[in-house]
């Protein structure tokens, strides 16, 4: 079992900046491919970004490629999610989730077996 807590969202200006944290507590953190995902009103939940259980593996959305940083922390059982040049295109509700399935199912949403609660994240024109 793994619980995730995010913390860190809030309204931010188009061009701005903003940091996530995923805070996970529980056996075993460190064997888990942890995932970052979205979902805006009307919409629904996409994949953002993935980190291999390691760290050293990372993988992004095209969307969000170049502009966001997937990174964890397994001393401290954290994840994060730096988000930079947001768009208003990047409003949504930001959830972290852990999994075991193979690397290659990193993108699939179903895989992941944990979720938090989510954080919103509002970037206004």
């Amino acid at each position: 079992q793994v619980q995730l807590v995010e913390s860190g969202g809030g309204l931010v200006q188009t061009g701005g900046s903003l940091r996530l944290s995923c805070a996970a507590s529980g056996r075993s953190f460190s064997t888990y491919i942890m995932g970052w995902f979205r979902q805006a009103p009307g919409k629904e939940r996409e994949f953002v970004a993935a980190i291999s259980s390691s760290g050293a593996g990372t993988y992004y959305a095209d969307s969000v490629k170049g502009r966001f940083t997937i990174s964890r922390d397994n001393a401290k059982n954290m994840v994060y999610l730096q988000m930079n040049s947001l768009k208003p295109e990047d409003t949504a509700v930001y959830s972290c989730a852990a999994t075991v399935t193979a690397w290659s199912r990193k993108t699939d949403k179903y895989q992941y077996n944990y979720w938090g609660q989510g954080a919103q994240v509002t970037v206004s024109s």
